[in-house]
């Protein structure tokens, strides 16, 4: 009784030996290109730090602190604290406190950005808060409800 046909229609009941030592290398090597996720896209202004991304259609609830890259393309609702970069998505919502290097804005942000070191307000950014940071991007088109202050050292001269 044949276990399978090999491509030329011959019945066989068992592995040949000369196929059998090529098959598993050719498996290792497909299962070993699969297995590899792809890079994942670098953060404008550090190539090196690792990012975490709350994705489109999650809605989360909680506190996020750490070290690393934040990306929001989804509802994320409570404070934001991260040493690093922090990037709101167009269409992302954030309902909170948000404490980063640096902010980027091309969603909607409920709640005040402190001691950022740098803000972007993109086109369709929209910020309802109070905002403290050392410098200010504003493009055409974005939206603030709130007060700002930039361009103000904490040091004393």
């Amino acid at each position: 009784m044949a276990l399978w046909k090999d491509q030329y229609g011959r019945e066989q009941s068992g592995p040949d030996p000369t196929s059998a030592a090529k098959e598993p290398e050719k498996a290792v090597s497909t299962l070993a290109a699969v297995s590899q996720p792809a890079p994942a896209p670098q953060s404008r202004s550090d190539a090196g730090g690792k990012e975490s991304v709350i994705a489109a259609g999650l809605t989360i609830e909680g506190k996020i602190e750490g070290n690393g890259h934040v990306r929001i393309a989804g509802n994320f609702k409570g404070d934001v604290h991260v040493q690093g970069n922090l990037t709101i998505e167009q269409g992302a919502h954030l309902t909170g406190g948000v404490r980063a290097n640096t902010v980027i804005v091309g969603g909607e942000l409920e709640g005040n950005i402190d001691a950022a070191s740098r803000v972007e307000l993109l086109q369709t950014g929209v910020l309802n808060g109070d905002l403290k940071a050392g410098s200010l991007t504003v493009a055409a088109g974005s939206r603030m409800r709130g007060r700002a202050e930039f361009g103000w050292d904490d040091k004393k001269p």
